[in-house]
């Protein structure tokens, strides 16, 4: 994923920007960024994190960098914000999206003899890659308009000139962006927690596609939000830390409600109910809370020595180091059955050890509740998780096993129907294959009331297919309408 914090003050705004990116290491694991503008023009510093903390790579960062305007981000895959020079002056750049068309793009632009710099295996920086389509246009307004007819996917940005920030929500508001307020000045975040501890009040959410100037003295929409949104229920999910807020919607608070409607349909009497640290706890307790079953913490995540997520790039050695940083509670456990909440299964390799973990340390059983529907998609929209393939989903093996190679769209429909008997046995499955006593998903009609929000303003693409506005008519402007 990634998230981004910018800052426009009229007084030096570098430990704001300091502590408001870091904010946002929850979303991305491998590099991080920062860019201030001051009176001795652009200074940036990047970092890799992958196995450092954001604080600890640029705790000297910090004390050198001088400036009233920064952005900062927090990246899954490539080195940002970029210092671009072009036509249109000197500006900084930072995006959070994912572009599915990169090399059609690529191809269009170079046509103008554009030239990139090559990242690690020869792979085109996206956020370079949207720069250049800025370039392309005579302001940055017209500039961040044709990103957003452009790409396919989605895309959400900041920039950064001398003399204020643009900053632009994906144009069907898959992700969020926030502007806080205080006595200096203003700031812009993708997560609506990260300014509350450093002085900033609420003052906006931006809607989907709406373009803001910010400057130390004010803002002002320059193009404003259009009507269709699809923002991803993910977010709420998973992605987002509880503190957030998404379309005046609290993270932990639809956690709550999630796993409350998760014990009103159960019909199962375990001793303890628990969550997978850290993402299933919130959803845990909403069970607990609604059925009366104990609330319990039977294995414990370790972070004294495991302050972030270790990724390296081979999927074995994921897999270990999320069993190493799980201790277990023997009294909890032993003879013990438990209702176990995560916050999804995607390829199921994780929880399918987790569960072998809970047997060998003495569990009796091991019920187990996603607190969302079956993943039968992969995500076209953002950069959701590493698959290479929907085969890479456990759902999309157990239905080729069931159904063969090609399956089509409607039978995929029945799949996702919870009434239907497909769903059973792709349900039944999954189960035996990871070892469950018992399997049942979040509905999708459930999840929905979870958040709250009208089914049509969010994205549930890798659950029913259904969010994907490419042909969309009602919004002039985009490619495909």
């Amino acid at each position: 994923m990634g998230g981004f914090f910018g800052v426009a003050s009229k007084k030096d705004c570098v430990w704001d920007l300091f502590f408001g990116t870091d904010y946002h290491s929850h979303l991305g694991t491998r590099r991080a960024g920062m860019t201030v503008f001051g009176e001795k023009g652009f200074d940036r510093a990047i970092h890799n994190i992958t196995n450092s903390p954001f604080r600890t790579k640029f705790d000297r960062d910090v004390t050198e960098l001088k400036g009233n305007l920064g952005i900062g981000c927090i990246s899954d895959y490539e080195p940002q914000p970029l210092l671009i020079r072009s036509h249109l002056g000197t500006f900084a750049i930072t995006t959070v999206g994912r572009i599915d068309n990169l090399e059609e793009l690529v191809e269009e632009v170079s046509t103008n003899r554009t030239q990139f710099l090559a990242m690690s295996g020869s792979n085109i920086n996206p956020t370079e890659l949207v720069a250049c389509l800025v370039n392309q246009k005579d302001s940055f307004l017209e500039g961040i308009k044709y990103v957003q007819q452009k790409v396919s996917g989605s895309m959400t940005l900041m920039i950064m000139t001398e003399e204020g920030l643009y900053a632009a929500r994906d144009f069907y508001g898959r992700t969020p962006v926030m502007i806080g307020k205080k006595e200096d000045g203003y700031c812009v975040s993708f997560e609506s927690f990260a300014y509350i501890n450093i002085g900033y009040t609420d003052e906006k959410e931006l809607g989907p596609g709406e373009i803001v100037y910010i400057t130390p003295d004010g803002y002002e929409t320059i193009s404003p939000p259009q009507e269709t949104m699809k923002i991803c229920t993910f977010l709420w999910i998973y992605y987002g830390y509880p503190n957030s807020t998404y379309e005046g919607v609290n993270v932990e608070s639809m956690r709550y409600n999630c796993g409350a409607m998760l014990a009103e349909r159960d019909n199962v009497d375990p001793d303890l109910v628990a969550g997978v640290p850290d993402s299933g706890i919130a959803h845990a307790i909403g069970y607990a809370n609604r059925s009366g079953i104990p609330f319990a913490r039977p294995f414990i995540k370790y972070t004294p020595t495991w302050p972030r997520s270790f990724m390296p790039t081979d999927q074995s050695m994921r897999n270990l180091i999320a069993h190493m940083k799980l201790i277990p509670v023997d009294e909890l456990i032993r003879d013990k059955s438990l209702l176990l909440i995560d916050d999804s299964i995607v390829r199921g390799t994780q929880l399918r050890e987790t569960t072998e973990f809970l047997y060998n340390s003495g569990a009796k059983e091991v019920h187990i509740r996603p607190a969302c529907p079956p993943l039968l998609y992969g995500c076209r929209f953002l950069n959701f998780s590493r698959s290479n393939s929907e085969y890479d989903l456990i759902t999309r093996r157990v239905i080729r096993e069931r159904e063969g190679e090609n399956v089509s769209d409607e039978i995929l429909a029945e799949y996702a129907d919870p009434d239907s008997g497909r769903y059973e046995q792709m349900l039944e499955d999954i189960r035996k294959q990871l070892g469950f006593t018992s399997l049942r998903f979040h509905r999708l009609d459930d999840m929905v009331k979870s958040v709250g929000i009208d089914k049509s303003k969010l994205c549930t693409y890798c659950w029913d297919k259904q969010g994907d506005c490419s042909s969309c008519k009602n919004c002039p402007g985009k490619s495909g309408s």
